[in-house]
């Protein structure tokens, strides 16, 4: 991708390459899913990265960032990926919800929240889902029943990412007696809370990557919701449109990939169907297209725009070249990628069974599809 950036964004680019090459771990941590040792080690990651003022960088600096712009960030980004630095197990925290709380939260709530949150203090789990309430997230059952300066939570949350091991989670709740897209609230809940009972899913690798929670009785002050009362919804949908349309999965992650793919390919084509040499080229392309996408969205939003529905067009285009990239690479490795442990430094094969899970969460793109036709083309219901 040829991008002309700026004297001043190429020295930032090279401060932060610089900090990464001294720091980045020479061996790669164990998956925070796997175990509460790896998580450990990653929220101390985290930390790491909080002692160079790197938690989050677009956060104001009173809040634990740096200040800085959209297009600072996925720079940022280009070189986390390209260090091969260490996933961020606060990435509910910090990329969903941390936007989410600057732009709705009080003064007193991003003094609270939002150092910790940078810092690895606190890792945050997303409680949304509901056994009956998915992609279809105004279909939720759970309560928050005011009684005073508190709330009493009620309700069964599943498919909570990071729930295991995190400490705090950011749920949608309604009113007793409300229905649909009316009455909810977005408000945090401590894991550790009286009343909360946190069961781990495993994952097809055996890692306990979600969780069931379910609250009885679960008494948080007024303090943690979020917005509003009844704003829930609405705020909801600010903190999708970051999911689906901006940081949840940064182009970085999918050019890495792709040049790790196409590296793959150059080692194994004497052996391969040289027809895949088109799909890995495909996947370049598609890599690229993305990035400069989200380039384009990004300076949008420096100039005032707000993340609308075509959020859901960029859910749809990374989930699918994400199982494309992964597909072609099993192709080119044949019976190989079945190894365990997998041939070369690159898990293909785990990262594939990953991203066939990519058009289900962060709404499924069935739904994606319907917001597309009915918000962007106007089609009817």
């Amino acid at each position: 991708m040829d991008l002309s950036y700026t004297p001043e964004q190429q020295a930032f680019r090279a401060e932060v390459r610089d900090w990464l090459a001294r720091h980045v771990p020479a061996e790669p941590l164990e998956h925070f899913d796997a175990t509460r040792a790896g998580f450990e080690a990653h929220r101390q990651w985290e930390n790491t990265l909080k002692s160079g003022d790197w938690g989050m960088v677009t956060w104001p600096v009173e809040y634990g960032g740096r200040g800085l712009d959209l297009i600072q960030w996925l720079i940022f980004e280009e070189e986390y990926y390209r260090a091969g630095a260490p996933g961020r197990v606060n990435q509910n925290g910090i990329f969903l919800l941390g936007p989410t709380l600057i732009e709705f939260g009080t003064h007193e709530q991003k003094q609270r929240f939002l150092p910790p949150m940078a810092s690895g203090e606190e890792i945050w789990a997303q409680a949304w889902s509901e056994p009956q309430a998915g992609s279809d997230l105004a279909g939720v059952r759970a309560t928050a029943t005011r009684d005073g300066d508190d709330y009493i939570l009620n309700g069964h949350k599943i498919w909570s990412s990071r729930a295991v091991f995190a400490d705090w989670a950011f749920g949608l709740f309604r009113a007793p007696g409300s229905e649909r897209h009316k009455g909810m609230s977005l408000i945090f809940f401590p894991l550790d809370a009286p009343g909360v009972t946190v069961n781990p899913i495993r994952k097809i690798n055996g890692h306990v990557g979600f969780a069931e929670i379910f609250l009885e009785n679960v008494r948080v002050p007024a303090f943690n919701r979020l917005g509003d009362e009844g704003q829930g919804w609405h705020i909801c949908m600010a903190t999708a449109g970051f999911e689906r349309g901006l940081m949840l999965r940064s182009p970085a992650r999918y050019q890495v990939a792709a040049a790790k793919l196409a590296a793959l390919w150059q080692e194994r084509k004497a052996d391969a169907d040289p027809m895949l040499e088109a799909e890995v080229i495909r996947a370049h392309m598609n890599a690229e297209a993305y990035a400069l996408s989200i380039y384009q969205t990004a300076s949008r939003l420096m100039a005032g725009a707000k993340i609308g529905p075509e959020a859901s067009t960029n859910k749809i285009f990374w989930s699918e070249l994400d199982i494309h990239l992964h597909r072609t690479a099993l192709s080119i490795l044949g019976p190989e990628a079945e190894l365990l442990p997998p041939p070369g430094a690159q898990d293909w094969l785990d990262d594939y069974i990953f991203a066939l899970a990519g058009p289900i969460y962060a709404g499924s793109n069935e739904i994606q599809r319907n917001i597309i036709a009915e918000r962007m083309l106007g089609l009817p219901r």
